[in-house]
């Protein structure tokens, strides 16, 4: 009965969190007037860029270790993978909240390119908040054959939406101003 319970609550706590981690983003994003917390922001789509590339490498990692049986070491870049998206979601809100958008600049074929990456990257990141919460709950709570069933799904638009993250970011670098 207490498991019960327990699982419901953490199912709450997950279909709270997965409305709310968009919705906070969204409202930060939308703030009428910046934040001013200097001029170190204009670092950090580097440094996310970064962080979205170590993700897409751990996730890749985690998929072949789990193919290979090295259940050690797919937990282990895993977790890793999660970690570094919430690290990417605190940069990514601290940037947002505090500088302007910069515009895409790019001309010609590479501009619809661009912004199909960039909408379907923002499109299944909300969507797969959700899935990656999930399947780290099964996996945590050694419900292993939900944790497998939701990774089928999870995987692949993680991996996805980490290497469009990367691409996104390396076609609008040569516009940052600062």
């Amino acid at each position: 009965m207490a498991a019960a319970l327990d699982q419901k609550k953490s199912l709450v706590w997950i279909r709270v969190l997965s409305v709310a981690i968009p919705v906070a983003v969204a409202v930060l994003l939308g703030l009428p007037t910046k934040l001013d917390l200097g001029d170190w922001v204009y670092t950090l789509p580097h440094i996310i860029g970064a962080v979205n590339t170590l993700t897409a490498i751990c996730l890749l990692v985690a998929f072949v270790a789990v193919k290979k049986k090295l259940i050690d070491a797919h937990k282990r870049f895993n977790s890793l993978a999660f970690i570094l998206g919430a690290i990417f979601l605190v940069l990514y809100v601290l940037y947002h909240a505090s500088a302007v958008s910069t515009p895409f600049g790019g001309e010609g074929i590479v501009r619809p390119i661009y912004y199909f990456l960039l909408i379907s990257h923002i499109v299944l990141s909300i969507g797969v908040v959700p899935l990656v919460l999930l399947a780290f709950y099964y996996a945590l709570n050694g419900m292993i054959d939900k944790h497998k069933k939701i990774v089928k799904y999870t995987f692949p638009i993680w991996f996805y939406v980490s290497v469009t993250g990367v691409t996104v970011y390396l076609m609008i670098s040569p516009y940052y101003t600062h």
